[in-house]
């Protein structure tokens, strides 16, 4: 988003070793065009110092970076955000936040390796800076959420409408979030953990 995050949260960090009950870890990325609140949602959620690879924007990007919509944009991550949340006793998230810009798409890839789901973060300014992302998901066969990120004056639509431009199935859960939020951005994880639940729940065939 337009601001930094990682520091100045609310609430207690807890040390950087697992739970000794954690029984499972998963890891997740978060994904999203350029400046749609990646590193702001890992910083908010983490329950450790949030690691970050943000830098100060530079000449290298005029003419390469898309700034339309977030002009007071001054740093952006250049490899990735890592965090870590216990959504329970028993089971622990992994964070992954992509970097946005074309330019560092190459690292996807990566992150993506081993994922078993994703949130996609998306800016109803500018909901083409995403579509990649949902692509890219799709292609490799990462089951996803999509979450609507809260931005200042960004236009509300409804969900049916948002939906269809971009043009993704009923199948993908969608919802309302705040990447700022440490509370509204753990319910999206939970989201995300449920609609995986789903997908691996067995349908007793009917005799």
């Amino acid at each position: 988003m337009d601001y930094r995050t990682s520091e100045g949260i609310a609430g207690p960090r807890s040390e950087d070793t697992l739970p000794a009950s954690a029984a499972a870890a998963v890891k997740v990325v978060i994904v999203g065009g350029f400046g749609v609140g990646k590193t702001t949602m890992v910083g908010s959620v983490s329950e450790i110092r949030p690691l970050t690879t943000e830098e100060t924007m530079t000449q290298a990007g005029v003419g390469v970076d898309d700034l339309a919509g977030i002009e007071r944009k001054t740093e952006t991550t250049v490899a990735m955000d890592f965090g870590r949340i216990s959504l329970n006793e028993r089971l622990v998230l992994y964070l992954f936040g992509t970097p946005g810009q074309e330019r560092f798409w190459f690292l996807w890839n990566g992150l993506f390796e081993g994922a078993l789901g994703a949130v996609v973060l998306i800016d109803t300014r500018r909901l083409e800076v995403s579509f990649d992302a949902v692509g890219r998901l799709e292609e490799r066969g990462v089951p996803f959420v999509v979450a609507v990120n809260a931005f200042p004056e960004a236009p509300v639509h409804p969900m049916a409408d948002l939906r269809a431009a971009m043009d993704l199935p009923d199948s993908v859960p969608m919802i309302d979030c705040d990447a700022r939020d440490r509370v509204s951005s753990r319910d999206t994880l939970l989201a995300l953990v449920r609609h995986l639940q789903s997908l691996h729940t067995v349908t007793p065939e009917t005799p």
